[in-house]
């Protein structure tokens, strides 16, 4: 563990945004990079309880160089389990819930590695996952980021590599993903193929903010996340901003993690399903132009509806049962 990550304990970082380093091919080339950039590791937790120790402890034993906890206002106990157990652990307080975003920023800026892992709170971790991310970028110079297979904690492949999807395969999936997940347009907009791919890196539009690694120069050259996204969509908004500045965004399924989803958002489910939508909303407006604008007001109708929905089957699921997927 390097001394650059041990024992801090910060408020607001330092932030180091604007390098201005631009993909091969966009202008400005990267330099090339050391022969081992290392990796550094950056946590969000909010509320993670016990899960928090063992995402820790799987990062730690991957050999990272640096490994940050934000900690976003948790009283549980959980960022104190961390302090005792891991001292050389850096730990970022904001004093504040900043959203999943805003967090990781914070916590980028409080690293220095070449190298950045970006993990949810209650992630385990499948030995060689950090070798193999950090391998598909090395292979890849235009490739800003690069996500693993993502498994429930029923052992199902979850769809954390997808296409930025058209304005029918949104409708239907808006529409019908709730209550029928295997339609076609959901299949499509969650590349249902990628179940059967080749083990290599894959293209794809954009990777599952819950893991993944990214070229620092690539997160800064874009500005980091949007932290007008408080949770949801942010990944998405990244990635497509990475494309708009000409890199690209990989998926590699031999790196694996399990995600024990909702150990965090099931504690207020209702204000999720709310910042969920509201999100949806701003990546559509953000990113819909040309006459396809003047359909704004009936997208704005469609994910309203959802929303509604959402909250219907969150009422209705079996005790247990995972929350809708995005």
């Amino acid at each position: 563990m390097s001394p650059r990550a041990g024992g801090r304990d910060r408020g607001e970082a330092d932030d180091r945004r604007g390098r201005g380093v631009g993909p091969p091919g966009g202008g400005a080339h990267p330099a090339e990079p050391p022969p081992d950039p290392g990796v550094a590791v950056v946590v969000v937790n909010y509320e993670s309880g016990p899960a928090l120790v063992r995402c820790v402890e799987g990062w730690r034993s991957e050999g990272v160089s640096e490994l940050v906890v934000v900690d976003n206002g948790s009283v549980d106990g959980s960022l104190d389990e961390i302090r005792r157990r891991f001292p050389e652990v850096g730990v970022v307080v904001p004093g504040r819930n900043l959203g999943y975003g805003a967090a990781v920023n914070r916590g980028v800026a409080a690293t220095e590695s070449e190298l950045v892992l970006v993990s949810n709170s209650d992630l385990e971790v499948r030995p060689g996952a950090v070798g193999v991310l950090a391998e598909a970028l090395a292979g890849e110079p235009g490739c800003a980021t690069v996500g693993p297979l993502i498994r429930t904690s029923s052992g199902d492949r979850y769809p954390s590599a997808r296409r930025f999807p058209s304005l029918i395969d949104a409708a239907g999936h808006a529409l019908l993903g709730i209550f029928a997940p295997d339609n076609r347009f959901t299949r499509s907009y969650q590349q249902a193929q990628l179940a059967g791919a080749a083990p290599g890196p894959v293209m794809v539009d954009w990777v599952s903010g819950a893991c993944f690694m990214t070229r620092r120069p690539a997160f800064e050259q874009v500005g980091g996340f949007d932290e007008a996204y408080f949770m949801y969509a942010e990944d998405v908004d990244l990635c497509w901003r990475l494309g708009r500045s000409g890199w690209q965004v990989a998926y590699a399924p031999m790196a694996e993690v399990t995600h024990l989803q909702g150990v965090s958002t099931d504690r207020h489910p209702y204000r999720m399903i709310f910042e969920h939508h509201r999100s949806l909303l701003r990546f559509a407006s953000r990113s819909t132009v040309g006459w396809r604008r003047a359909l704004l007001p009936l997208v704005a109708l469609g994910i309203a509806t959802r929303a509604g929905l959402a909250c219907l089957a969150r009422v209705t699921r079996p005790p247990g049962a995972p929350d809708e997927d995005a």
